[in-house]
């Protein structure tokens, strides 16, 4: 059906906060939450929302609670990329920060407007006016300085500016002309996924289009099902959601990843083969093989929710990957089980749980199958746990090392393959158990190994530049007068990525 402007409505702007870490997005957020939403409304929030709604003036605003970490990059993109408005964070005693550039980049890549808002104003130390000649460097104008961009001083610790800065949100949004089509069947983001050991898989989604209802059936690329339970971003059971609305949804077969689109379709069947068709596109597009010379690291991600899924996912992306090659066999939320360990067994491949437990079955059977289970509450622990499994896979490298020379003066005694002989150390030291080289006029005859090492007829541990000594030499060369020996050894260096 066309669009035509009896399907239109008017709906909430869909906001997403950036900028940072510790500049105070978190804050902002709690701030607009003291100041708008009751004690007894936000009690059944929980971490794993991800989105919620204040009302203001008689209009309404979703906000999507992205994590701040950098870790979770890959998530506030996904964030920019549905939100309508962008909230850019800076703080205005620290000025312009690297995950302030990202997030300018991400807000400019989805074509969004921007409001700046230049938080901790309370501090002594603050310079709103040095933020916006920093901004104005990244092209990012504000309107006091003659650019579109509006800007606002806030204070998330004292609330100052929280109240206008809900109040510019909407201006905003009414000057975009935000619209969501009735007429269409629901379609829209997830926002967040996990599985609830007494519900079963639970999503967080964002309507974008149409108007979702209990009992509709959905499907993303890699996930299906039948709404059987439909939550307001309160946990209060509602019949329907309209454009903009987050809502829970229960009944899915499994959990969707952050960041799909999800459509309803007519029927539960349809709903299977659009996600089964999705998927085995997604499949030819990721498979890949190893190329010759390269080591491959096997892998089976565990972890508390998609979202996390999703950044622990990028995060091995961006791990240099030129000598060994990491590869995700299997991606999922939930505790790690009896299957992730046989497949573990059969694909020889390490466990990563992130914030997840594992089942005690799992355990005993890991023990027993030798199966490796690593499990991280923190993003770069698990970053350098992964780096030295890398390293492990690589052989390490022997490399020669050079430790001095001598110039041989004498030879005391000659018996097969060993000789003493007598001569002055020219270049750095020499050891018992050094490695040789024997040069005749600059060309090599032999090789072999330093069996004992004396001076003045006794036992000594080292012999130095500039001293005389005596060595037991044992190698497949026999030693004259004048030649010229070298010490080396061979040292096993830790393999690098």
């Amino acid at each position: 059906m066309e669009e035509t402007k009896e399907n239109l409505i008017e709906r909430p702007p869909v906001v997403v906060i950036m900028g940072h870490v510790d500049h105070g997005k978190s804050s902002i957020l709690e701030a607009i939450k003291d100041l708008k939403i009751t004690i007894k409304e936000s009690g059944g929030i929980t971490q794993h929302i991800g989105a919620y709604e204040i009302e203001h003036q008689g209009k309404k605003i979703t906000f999507i609670d992205t994590p701040g970490h950098e870790a979770f990059s890959a998530m506030r993109s996904r964030g920019a990329k549905v939100a309508d408005i962008a909230i850019l964070v800076v703080a205005a005693e620290e000025g312009i920060k690297p995950q302030t550039k990202e997030a300018i980049s991400y807000i400019k890549q989805a074509g969004i407007p921007m409001i700046v808002a230049i938080n901790k104003v309370d501090k002594p130390s603050a310079n709103p006016e040095m933020i916006k000649t920093q901004l104005a460097e990244k092209e990012i104008l504000v309107e006091s300085m003659g650019g579109e961009v509006p800007s606002i001083n806030v204070s998330a610790k004292d609330g100052k500016g929280i109240e206008d800065l809900v109040e510019l949100i909407l201006l905003v949004a009414e000057m975009e002309n935000i619209k969501g089509d009735l007429s269409k069947p629901a379609e829209g983001v997830v926002i967040e996924a996990y599985l609830d050991s007494r519900r079963g898989f639970t999503a967080t989604l964002l309507l974008t289009d149409g108007v979702l209802k209990k009992e509709d059936c959905l499907a993303t690329h890699s996930a299906f099902g039948k709404i059987r339970s439909l939550e307001n971003w309160r946990r209060e059971p509602v019949g329907k959601a309209l454009p903009s609305a987050p809502v829970v949804v229960l009944g899915l077969e499994t959990a969707p990843q952050v960041g799909e689109r999800f459509k309803v379709l007519p029927n539960i069947a349809a709903a299977q083969d659009y996600t089964a068709r999705k998927s085995k596109k997604e499949e030819k597009r990721e498979m890949f093989f190893a190329e010759e010379g390269k080591q491959v690291l096997n892998l089976i991600l565990k972890a508390d929710v998609s979202g996390s899924v999703e950044a622990v996912e990028e995060i091995i992306k961006k791990l240099p990957q030129e000598k060994v090659i990491l590869r995700i066999l299997k991606k999922e939320i939930g505790e790690i089980n009896e299957n992730d360990v046989h497949l573990a067994k059969s694909a020889k491949a390490k466990i990563l749980g992130f914030r997840v437990k594992t089942n005690p079955i799992a355990a005993v059977l890991a023990k027993k199958e030798g199966i490796r289970i690593v499990n991280f509450e923190i993003i770069y622990e698990l970053v350098q746990s992964l780096r030295q499994l890398m390293e492990k896979v690589l052989k390490a490298e022997i490399v020669r090392k050079d430790m001095g020379k001598m110039k041989t003066l004498l030879v005391f005694r000659t018996e097969k393959r060993r000789q003493i002989v007598g001569g002055k150390i020219t270049e750095g030291e020499v050891k018992k158990g050094f490695l040789v080289e024997v040069f005749r006029d600059e060309e090599k005859i032999g090789e072999g190994r330093v069996i004992n090492l004396q001076k003045n007829k006794k036992n000594i541990e080292v012999a130095t530049k500039g001293e005389e000594a005596g060595i037991l030499y044992e190698g497949s060369a026999k030693v004259e007068e004048k030649d010229i020996i070298v010490f080396y050894i061979k040292e096993k260096t830790k393999a690098e990525l």
